[in-house]
This record gives C-alpha cells, sequence and structure tokens, in this order.
C-alpha cells in the first residue's frame, strides 16, 4: 500500500493592499513594497504550503473581481498582506463574500525607522499596522471576524516565523478534513451514549464524508491476503515493536506466534481495506460470535491500526466518530494523535494515567512501543496482541470533541505534560499526565465541560492552535485551565 502524500499541504491564498494615491507620490514604491510581499510569499512556501498569490489589491473594483477568482482557488486560509496604508474599501468585499479564516500578516522590513535619516517614503514602507484597525473593525462590522493578526518584522523574527507556521499547520488540518472520507464499521460499544455521532452532523461540522462498512468485508479481504504480504507484516511488527517476556500482569504473555501471525494478517488485510474504500481513518467496533471469523479478525486488529495511525491514518476503536475526527487534526497538525480515556489517579506524584486499550499514535512514543499478548481483552471480548507504550515525555496536547445539548459539536482542549515514570505494564497505553495548578483540579474542570471519555492525546502545546481550527470550522471550543 502507498502511504505517500497522506498528509497534504495548506492551500493559502495570499494577496498585499496598498493606496494607490502613494504610487504617484512616490516613485516606485509599489514595487519595493511588492518585493516584500513576495518575500512573505516565498517564507509561507519555506514552511510547507501551498501558495497562489493574487498580488496587489488596490482598487475596490480589483477586490470584487478578485472574490471569484479566490474561490476557484479554493483555500483553505487567506493571508492579507498589509504592505502599507490601505482603505477598507479594498478589503470588506472579500471579507464579506469568502467564508474562509483571513489572517493580516502586518510585517515591516525595518525593526524601527532610522530616525536620523526618516522620511515620509520610510514611514510608509514601514506603516504595516496602520490600517490593521480599520480592516478589524470593517470586518466586524460586516459580521465577519478577523482569524488572526500577525505582527512583528519581515526577517530576522522567530516569533512571526512560528505565528506563519501555526497558521500553514491549521491549512493543512483544515485541508486534512476537507472531503476526508471516514469509515464507519460496526456499532457502539455496550451502548455508550457519549459515543454515538449522527454521521450527517459530523458531516456537516467538518466537510467530511463517513463511509458505512461491513466487518464481513475486511474478513473477506484477509482471505485475500497473500504468504508474502502477511510474511512482511511480520517483519515490520517485529521491527517496530518491542516483544518483552511479562510483568506483574497475569493476563499477559511474551507476543505468541498465533498472536503475531494474526496480528499480521489483520495488518494486511486493513492495508487493502483502507485503499479499496480510499479512507483517510476508521471508527470500529465489532464483536461477532465465539470462534467465528469476524470475532477473529475483530480481535487481531490492534498492531495493523497502530501502524497505520503512525502514518496519517486515524483508526479509532469503539466507533467512536468523532474521537477519530480528533486524532486526524492532530496528526495534521504534525503532534500525533493516539486514543486515549482517563485511568487512575497517582496522587502521590500529582499525575494521572491516561491511555487505552487498542490503536495507538507510534510515531509519538516514548521509546520504542512494547507489544504483549493479552489471554483477553477487558471489558470486551476476544484476544490477542495489544500496544503499550507511554507518550514522549513533556507538553501534551488533550483534545475532546463531544456534543452539546442541541447537537452541535464542541471542543474540550486542555494541555499538560508527559511526566517521567513507571506505566503498569498491561499492554495498554498509559501516559504520566501531569496539569497546573493540580492535576485534580485540571480534571475537575475538564470532566464538567462534558467531554466524551474518550480523547485525541498529542505531544506539544497546541491548544491556542487547535481552537483557531475550531473558529475557523465555527465550532465551539473550550480551553481548560
Amino acid at each position: 500500500m502507498n502511504h505517500d502524500n497522506i498528509r497534504k499541504s495548506g492551500r493559502i491564498v495570499t494577496f498585499c493592499v496598498g493606496h494607490p494615491v502613494y504610487w504617484g507620490q512616490f516613485e516606485g514604491l509599489k514595487e519595493t513594497l511588492l518585493g516584500y510581499h513576495q518575500t512573505m510569499i516565498d517564507k509561507v512556501k519555506s514552511l510547507g504550503a501551498e501558495v497562489t498569490d493574487f498580488g496587489m489589491v488596490d482598487d475596490s473594483r480589483i477586490a470584487y473581481d478578485l472574490i471569484p477568482k479566490i474561490a476557484a482557488a479554493n483555500p483553505d486560509v487567506i493571508f492579507c498582506n498589509m504592505t502599507t496604508y490601505a482603505t477598507s474599501s479594498v478589503f470588506a468585499p472579500l471579507i464579506r463574500a469568502i467564508d474562509k479564516p483571513f489572517v493580516l500578516v502586518a510585517l515591516q522590513p525595518l525593526d524601527a525607522l532610522d530616525y536620523t535619516k526618516a522620511n515620509t517614503r520610510m514611514q510608509l514602507e514601514n506603516d504595516a499596522i496602520c490600517s490593521v484597525p480599520e480592516f478589524t473593525g470593517v470586518a466586524i462590522r460586516m459580521g465577519k471576524k478577523i482569524a488572526d493578526v500577525i505582527i512583528g518584522t519581515l526577517e530576522n523574527d522567530p516569533e512571526v516565523d512560528a505565528h506563519l507556521k501555526e497558521w500553514c499547520d491549521i491549512a493543512a488540518a483544515l485541508r486534512g478534513l476537507s472531503g476526508a472520507r471516514i469509515g464507519l464499521m460496526g456499532h457502539v460499544l455496550n451502548t455508550m451514549y457519549d459515543m454515538n455521532a449522527d454521521p450527517t452532523a459530523v458531516s456537516a461540522a467538518f466537510g467530511l464524508h463517513v463511509l458505512p462498512l461491513e466487518m464481513d468485508s475486511l474478513v473477506e479481504l484477509g482471505k485475500e491476503a497473500t504468504e508474502n504480504e502477511i510474511a512482511a507484516k511480520r517483519e515490520a511488527i517485529l521491527n517496530e515493536f518491542d516483544t518483552p517476556d511479562p510483568k506483574s500482569d497475569p493476563i499477559t504473555r511474551k507476543l505468541t506466534e498465533k498472536d503475531l501471525n494474526a496480528a499480521a494478517l489483520g495488518a494486511a488485510a486493513l492495508d487493502k481495506f483502507i485503499e479499496k474504500n480510499e479512507l483517510n481513518g476508521l471508527a470500529y467496533y465489532y464483536e461477532g460470535t465465539e470462534d467465528s471469523p469476524v470475532r477473529a479478525m475483530a480481535s487481531s486488529l490492534i498492531l495493523g491500526n497502530s501502524m497505520l495511525i503512525g502514518r496519517g491514518f486515524p483508526m479509532c476503536g469503539e466507533y467512536d466518530l468523532k474521537t477519530c475526527v480528533a486524532m486526524l487534526i492532530m496528526d495534521r497538525l504534525g503532534i500525533g494523535g493516539s486514543f486515549a480515556e482517563l485511568h487512575p489517579f497517582d496522587f502521590a506524584d500529582n499525575c494521572i494515567l491516561i491511555g487505552h486499550d487498542g490503536p495507538h499514535h507510534i510515531a509519538i512514543a516514548q521509546g520504542k512501543p512494547v507489544v504483549r499478548s493479552l489471554i483477553k481483552y477487558h471489558g470486551k471480548p476476544g484476544s490477542g496482541a495489544s500496544v503499550e507504550f507511554k507518550l514522549k515525555e513533556g507538553p501534551i496536547t488533550m483534545l475532546g470533541i463531544t456534543q452539546t445539548y442541541d447537537g452541535k459539536m464542541k471542543f474540550v482542549i486542555g494541555e499538560g505534560e508527559s511526566q517521567a515514570g513507571p506505566i503498569p505494564p498491561t499492554g495498554n497505553t498509559n501516559t504520566r499526565a501531569v496539569f497546573m495548578p493540580s492535576t485534580k483540579d485540571f480534571v475537575r474542570r475538564w470532566v464538567m465541560e462534558g467531554p466524551t471519555h474518550h480523547y485525541a492525546l498529542g505531544i506539544g502545546h497546541k491548544a491556542d492552535t487547535i481552537k483557531k481550527i475550531a473558529d475557523a470550522l465555527g465550532i465551539e471550543a473550550v480551553i481548560v485551565r
């Protein structure tokens, strides 16, 4: 299976603004400003975004003509480059007509004017901030809102570079959601009411397609797997995972040949399943009857799913469609997106274990992930190979997607730290998570926001970035602090 180009670049439209009266007053000023604009474009391209530029917009007639052209470019984010003062008449038509996140980029070429040589032209070349309040004010009067304002210098400004990179990442996440095909296979585990989700509501909120699928189709694809394909998956599993002896948990075993072969078959079948249905992700849960081919397949998917998640395909257990979307967002931001829930507190160390059984994002594991054979999957039927690891030590972010009383989506977001220390050797993931001001107080505030009991877990502190994605989608978001 070809995993190339799964994570697509975000698509950003750029244009710059100016005041045409200046062009006749200061010869070459427009060309100088366009040069600064090109520097900004080159910077955005270097950050991995796909850029379509429309040059200088200095007249409302140009702005009106630009509306269908920008729509045809189908951007995820729009950068309006404030190269100098411009009247809001060149911006109002665009912000009114185009329902995309607009970011005002106000970057001046100089750290400060050279006051010994200062003149009007120097001021105009550095007047990037001048009309920003005019633009933001007019956006509000048009019933819209500016997504963000980036302020700083054109060159040698790490804060600006990080801010631009954030929006390139947001564009990539929005691109990943748009038109994504998420498979939905099976049924909710034990009628977990918080897991239930209307596929139409999910499609409406995120602009993706939910594809209902059958577990029997996966079983049939497993029958088509060749010996070479299964052998390749065996080798990949043994390369990507450690297989230690069991420790204190009596339901764990060293990975058995039977479970390794079943996991390799499941992984080979999943590759075919993803490719056949052109999926970007999958939420699933199915039990099947005892000793049936369906149960055997359903019990064998954890390793194959974990390998797929690490390569950009969120695979979510317990039929949790909303968390699958959260995992997709995190993956496209480049921060992982592992399947997680709350586990026991460690009050002595002010931390809580957070993790899950089932598939996980092995690309963000601390060290090499472990696979153990389990003689039973707790809380559900079946047995087989399961993944154990903790997230990389350092900053982490949680994203839960839930629904409100009126059925609308809501993001619940939090930030903490992955702490060094032991985790239980249960064949499940667990991360020692610490939150401020105390872990217990954070968890109390978290649960009071009404999240589902599952959420996506990633590395880095990205709460503000994820909230900007929610704002771009028109979804309520709460950062729990």
